[in-house]
């Protein structure tokens, strides 16, 4: 597909021409504007709409909707939450917190607040595979942007920005291979979970790489719950040869493992080294400290925003952002 830039070299003209051909029509000479348009009709060019500015709009709010999680702590979702606020404030504008059930029974929640103009455009979280709102939102032509890539999508219906998970895995089996760990297990979460495919393939890549073994050392928990990750480091324990390393995929799995070595009078981090994901709050008040992953918050959060309200996809910015995360090294994973 014809970017704008694109286009604005065939007619021979600058990119802002080109804009004022779609937005505003009337400030270009009839001449120029016959010319900018036969070079649209002729790349066949579509402006991004999911990912149009926000610069223009009047009321100045971004809707934002608050993830329901039953039966699950996610702590890191208060400090996006924060961040997120803090990097709209810094353009001049605010964000709409609101509900909606989960799924397309939340459309028309999107779509009433959207149609009164209470808000502007969205900041998606808690995606999933094939997210409908993604696609939804791009049919309706409101703008959006996601913190998460919609799973099992060839192509992703909007921007994003994201943490490579999968680098973060593979970077956790290599930590804990440096201390001496030769039999790495991973705590996942279900086939259905994305996220979870695709931080268990980075798990399963660093292995390979370092020639450890993975057969029988995967567990994947039905609930990112503390009494879930106790479970599947129980029952790794319980059935075959010793394991020395476990990588997590969140903070909430890791936090299990620690209990049930502890529970078993084993010493995580001196026998057993042990990574979570997030670094959350909690990572670095338990003991021995849980070493994990930093989510860049203030990053995503200001990508976030930008791609929102800066200038469309193919004008400048990337629509799509692949973040790295930070390892935090602590007690969980000292040398064996």
């Amino acid at each position: 597909m014809a970017t704008l830039k694109q286009v604005a070299a065939h007619a021979e003209v600058s990119v802002q021409t080109v804009s004022n051909a779609l937005n505003a029509p009337h400030r270009l000479r009839p001449d120029t504007l016959e010319r900018v348009n036969r070079s649209i009709e002729l790349l066949n060019y579509r402006p991004n709409r999911n990912a149009r500015s926000l610069r223009t709009s009047a009321v100045e709010l971004i809707g934002y909707c608050v993830p329901n999680w039953p039966n699950q702590t996610h702590l890191v979702m208060d400090q996006f939450l924060h961040a997120l606020c803090a990097a709209a404030e810094r353009t001049g504008r605010h964000i709409l917190l609101f509900t909606a059930p989960p799924g397309v029974d939340g459309m028309p929640t999107y779509d009433d607040l959207h149609a009164r103009r209470l808000v502007d455009g969205f900041v998606l979280s808690q995606t999933e595979t094939r997210d409908p709102r993604h696609g939804w939102l791009k049919d309706q032509d409101i703008p959006f942007v996601s913190f998460g890539r919609v799973w099992k999508e060839t192509r992703q219906p909007g921007p994003w920005v994201d943490v490579d998970g999968a680098a973060g895995s593979e970077l956790a089996v290599r930590h804990l291979y440096e201390t001496g760990r030769r039999r790495i297990a991973f705590l996942g979460w279900p086939k259905s979970s994305g996220l979870g495919e695709d931080r268990i393939g980075g798990w399963r890549a660093g292995c390979k790489s370092l020639g450890l073994p993975t057969t029988g050392l995967a567990v994947r928990c039905r609930e990112d719950s503390i009494e879930e990750g106790a479970r599947a480091t129980a029952s790794l324990l319980d059935s075959g040869p010793e394991i020395d390393g476990i990588v997590a995929l969140s903070d909430i799995l890791a936090l299990g493992a620690l209990r049930e070595l502890t529970r078993r009078g084993r010493i995580p981090g001196r026998e057993i080294g042990v990574t979570g994901f997030d670094d959350s709050p909690l990572a670095e008040v338990v003991s021995p400290g849980l070493t994990s992953f930093r989510q860049p918050m203030d990053q995503i959060a200001e990508e976030l925003i930008a791609i929102l309200t800066g200038p469309s996809a193919g004008e400048g910015r990337p629509a799509e952002r692949l973040l790295q995360p930070e390892l935090v090294i602590r007690g969980s994973s000292a040398p064996g």
